[in-house]
């Protein structure tokens, strides 16, 4: 379990913020957050293909496009991106860029089609096998001020300590830890100077504000390997289901400092290591049906992706003394350090379910025009554990998580063997009461292709913007308002994909 699961009792939500480091609620947004992945294709037109058959992206994506194969494929793209983020924190700004490689798609589609004096209604269909990274967990932020904050992290320790006996702190995760470190200490007199039992409640000598600053550094990813089948009946109606095996891994490391002027203390640092790896399982069933040869109508339901997942935490502190004299202990205080055991937990995440339709419009074999609607609510993600509570964490999902609406359009067009894409995404705001300040995604896709007899090469760009809010820790007014530090962090990821393909 993580030091700062304890948090979550505090939890208060204000203007859509995540309050950082404060349990597992992060994980069940992080790992069901989803863009548009796939071919260059389909990413290229925007990631629409609910309704967009014969494409290798219908594995995982919408399995019944799979019956429109009358070829087996063998699909392999290569992807490289750069995450740009400039995050915001008293006024002063700070830049930060990530760059890596990927493999989006590695794809196989087995066509099993009948033969055109088929009488029966069962035209064939075809199975395929898809390997896809769904997420990207590769970036760095944080922020540097050198201006006074309006809080210190030894207010949070102050707050999180009150009621805890003296003899039992050393447990309270990170609170136990400024204990260690002598960053905050134990009231033992009473008000007429009288000793205290096991004293519950703490103050601090080290006064006033401080300098803060803070860098997180994540790593790691979401990939998929799908297993699919789509039929055909009547080259009308498609069917198709297929099923995923996810896997995750994700590291983070943050390191917090804040820096005093004139006190006995004048630096402190805390850093925390934090990896996650998990496998889940989810089931995808869809269909297409066409009215008329022009036009494609597509609907699909996704299942929970079902996690079981690992966890390895830890965390160190230091705070840095001027050979400061403590009588209450006595004792000159210099560099003090503390460090917690390596904790390691197990969890179950069920991730929302998703629910979408789309339609497709082919201007004969000019091109086409197409669109996709999903629905995803992501409070209805769950948490279970036998290593925690994790009814807390349950609780915040449903209170700061709403669903959302996500819409996709994009559309080809062909100039003989040559091809001309264009896309656009919309992902809407996960967070319920966040008045002024949008976390919606917005993502641009543009790309080109050409097709040969069997060969063909799709190369497409696509820009994701995304806003977020950062806190390092929370401090609660008398009014329960979080005035702890508050970062905005503006997301700019900009990925090319080239996916080569071969049918035979």
């Amino acid at each position: 379990m993580r030091l700062f699961s304890s948090l979550l009792f505090l939890v208060f939500f204000q203007a859509g913020t995540v309050l950082a480091q404060s349990g597992y609620f992060e994980d069940a947004y992080r790992f069901s957050r989803a863009v548009p992945t796939g071919s260059a294709r389909i990413i290229g037109v925007g990631g629409t293909q609910w309704s967009l058959g014969g494409d290798v992206s219908n594995i995982a994506g919408n399995p019944a496009g799979l019956g429109f194969f009358r070829k087996s494929e063998a699909s392999l793209s290569l992807g490289y991106g750069g995450w740009g983020v400039d995050t915001k924190y008293l006024a002063q700004n700070k830049s930060y860029n990530t760059n890596n490689f990927s493999l989006p798609n590695l794809s196989y589609v087995g066509a099993s089609p009948k033969s055109e004096l088929e009488s029966r209604s069962f035209k064939g269909g075809a199975w395929g096998f898809s390997f896809q990274r769904i997420a990207n967990f590769n970036t760095e932020f944080g922020y540097f001020s050198n201006e006074i904050g309006e809080s210190s992290i030894i207010d949070f320790y102050l707050q999180d300590a009150f009621g805890i006996p003296e003899n039992q702190i050393e447990n309270r995760g990170l609170t136990g830890l400024a204990y260690q470190t002598y960053q905050i200490n134990p009231i033992t007199v009473d008000s007429e100077g009288r000793p205290i039992s096991n004293p519950n409640t703490y103050d601090s000598f080290v006064l006033g504000f401080p300098f803060q600053d803070e860098n997180v550094t994540q790593e790691g990813s979401a990939n998929q390997v799908t297993f699919g089948y789509g039929a055909n009946f009547q080259h009308k109606f498609f069917v198709g289901g297929s099923l995923g095996i996810r896997t995750v891994n994700f590291s983070s490391f943050k390191v917090y400092n804040e820096e005093f002027v004139d006190q006995p203390m004048t630096t402190s640092s805390l850093r925390e290591s934090l990896f996650i790896n998990g496998t889940g399982v989810n089931l995808n069933l869809g269909m297409i049906y066409k009215p008329i040869d022009y036009l494609n109508l597509g609907f699909i339901f996704q299942s929970p992706t079902w996690f079981a997942m690992n966890e390895e935490y830890e965390a160190g502190m230091t705070a840095n003394y001027n050979n400061y004299y403590f009588e209450q202990e006595d004792v000159t205080l210099g560099r003090e350090e503390a460090f917690s055991d390596i904790v390691i937990s197990n969890y179950g995440l069920n991730t929302p379910l998703k629910i979408g339709g789309g339609a497709t419009y082919f201007f004969g074999k000019k091109g086409f025009i197409s669109a996709d609607v999903d629905w995803v609510d992501y409070s209805a993600a769950r948490i279970n554990s036998n290593d925690f509570d994790e009814g807390p964490d349950n609780q915040v999902i449903r209170d700061i998580y709403t669903s959302t609406i996500n819409y996709r359009v994009g559309g080809e067009a062909i100039l003989d063997i040559f091809r001309i894409r264009g896309g656009y995404s919309f992902l809407g705001d996960p967070y319920a009461n966040s008045p002024g300040f949008d976390q919606s995604t917005q993502i641009i896709s543009g790309g080109v292709g050409v097709k040969f007899n069997s060969f063909t090469i799709d190369l497409s760009v696509f820009n994701q913007k995304f806003n977020t809010l950062y806190r390092s820790y929370q401090v609660l007014d008398d009014d329960g308002f979080n005035y702890g530090p508050i970062t905005e962090v503006r997301n700019s990821i900009t990925s090319g994909v080239l996916t080569f393909g071969l049918s035979f």
